[in-house]
């Protein structure tokens, strides 16, 4: 078990479901790391405003990881003056553990592809590697800056992303869960349960709190 690398996935995680959880999960255990870290974010620049603030998110985060000693809970974001730009996030990373430790942030491909879009993204693959996460099935249709970015700093060899403290990007395809947290917001403003889709205990708290415009007591 690796105790001296840092990975971490972001996002809004409006509610955070069982695809993000497993895809931590999944992480983890390919990696040989001793935990990941998930960050929700407070206001993300570059997509539509989450439903929920915040705290409510960060709390769903938290109930969802409870049992699992793998994964865990960042609240800088949340707790944070700054919008959420992930440059800054690294940065607060490289302030707690150095410029030597391993640095390494999970992204799906759709967010992989959208860097160029990002805040100083020329800037992340000196603070950090990327593993990006395919579907199965899953078309790479990168734009050529991406393919010359893939080209330069792409690696096969997941080592590399624990003995370096940046610069690698590595594709790996896991386990394929179908699961949106737009799917689940439709599913509970339409009096159905989202259950199986998201741990009990995001639920519970999602009835005992009437997000995304739950109303029957009875689900």
């Amino acid at each position: 078990m690796n105790d001296s690398v840092k990975v971490f996935m972001g996002g809004t995680f409006d509610p955070i479901h069982n695809g993000h959880l497993r895809t931590a999960l999944e992480i983890e255990q390919w990696l040989g790391v001793s935990e990941v870290t998930l960050i929700p974010s407070k206001a993300p620049v570059h997509r539509q405003q989450p439903e929920r603030t915040g705290q409510q998110r960060l709390d769903m985060v938290r109930l969802a990881v409870t049992d699992e000693p793998g994964l865990f809970a960042d609240d800088r974001e949340v707790r944070s003056e700054d919008a959420s730009y992930t440059v800054l996030t690294l940065e607060s990373f490289r302030r707690e553990i150095g410029v030597n430790t391993p640095v390494c942030m999970v992204l799906g491909m759709d967010a992989y592809l959208s860097l160029p879009q990002w805040d100083r993204w020329q800037e992340l693959l000196t603070l950090c590697h990327v593993v990006v996460v395919k579907r199965p099935g899953w078309v790479y249709e990168p734009c050529e800056l991406m393919q010359e970015i893939s080209k330069k700093h792409e690696t096969k060899d997941q080592q590399r992303l624990l003995t370096s403290p940046a610069g690698h990007v590595i594709f790996r395809e896991l386990t394929p869960l179908g699961i949106s947290a737009t799917q689940i917001r439709q599913l509970i403003r339409e009096g159905c349960s989202p259950r199986y889709l998201i741990p009990d205990a995001v639920w519970n708290y999602i009835q005992k709190n009437k997000l995304y415009g739950f109303k029957n007591e009875g689900k």
